[in-house]
């Protein structure tokens, strides 16, 4: 009987601690993408308004290591055109070298060439950070659980701690991040840039924005991958009903026989 007694105490522990954690757990927002489902394609004027929050915003901190600067020309892309390419690229300052005499030199990026990192290392980022790490945001779209969603929801979620809730210096009240504490603060606010193509700047359109850009950071080939599975789908119905059909003529050659 205390066996049973046990036992039955730790299932509902174990339910109540589940029902608990699902109560806390808060959907993400799904303002939806142009790039999702088989046929997504990515917004042009999402990207490239994108890629202007991503370098008046999120460059201060974030890097894009996988990142070349002509890879912002290319198909699929944000499309800028190559001579954009050269002047943007050329707005940033790396250490190149050694030169004939042996020394590293500065000089203007070229297209060529890896997005310029904020900080020479990892301990350095970390340091000016007050002890968190940036994460590079190549990958982050693909590296977080919930995708897109996800790091729109964050960028959407900084609100007033609740009375009562405790936040260290430097740590912000977050709805969606684990924990609801996050080391950096809010990025994001109306009018923060300001957009070429005369969008209005929001912070739900900021948001949007760079959010599509770090997903094409994440999979720069994403259109060519689904124009491919459409082909491949297309050629198997076509080979799928071509084997249909002499199979057909073929078995009805054989009951004439018959």
């Amino acid at each position: 009987m205390k066996k049973l007694l046990k036992i039955s105490s730790i299932l509902f522990l174990f339910f109540n601690t589940n029902l608990y954690s699902a109560e806390q757990t808060k959907d993400l927002l799904k303002p939806g993408w142009s790039f999702k489902g088989f046929f997504g394609k990515f917004d042009r004027s999402s990207l490239q308004r994108g890629y202007q929050v991503y370098t008046e915003v999120c460059a201060a901190c974030h890097s894009l290591t996988y990142l070349s600067y002509r890879n912002l020309s290319e198909k699929g892309g944000p499309e800028f055109s190559e001579e954009q390419v050269k002047i943007m690229a050329s707005q940033f300052i790396l250490l190149d070298g050694p030169n004939n005499d042996g020394e590293m030199f500065e000089r203007p990026a070229r297209p060529s060439d890896k997005f310029v990192s904020p900080y020479p290392n990892k301990q350095a980022a970390t340091a000016a950070n007050g002890g968190a790490y940036p994460p590079d945001m190549s990958v982050l779209v693909k590296a977080r659980k919930g995708g897109a969603d996800y790091i729109y929801s964050v960028l959407m979620g900084y609100d007033e701690a609740p009375s009562g809730y405790e936040l260290d210096d430097g740590v912000y009240y977050n709805t969606y991040m684990p924990g609801n504490k996050i080391k950096m603060s809010k990025p994001l606010m109306d009018d923060l840039v300001e957009y070429s193509d005369g969008t209005s700047a929001t912070e739900d359109q900021m948001a949007k924005d760079v959010v599509t850009f770090l997903a094409w950071a994440a999979e720069p080939h994403l259109e060519a991958r689904h124009k491919m599975g459409f082909r491949a789908i297309v050629y198997l119905i076509i080979i799928t009903l071509l084997v249909y059909f002499s199979m057909k003529k073929l078995w009805s050659r054989i009951e004439t026989e018959v």
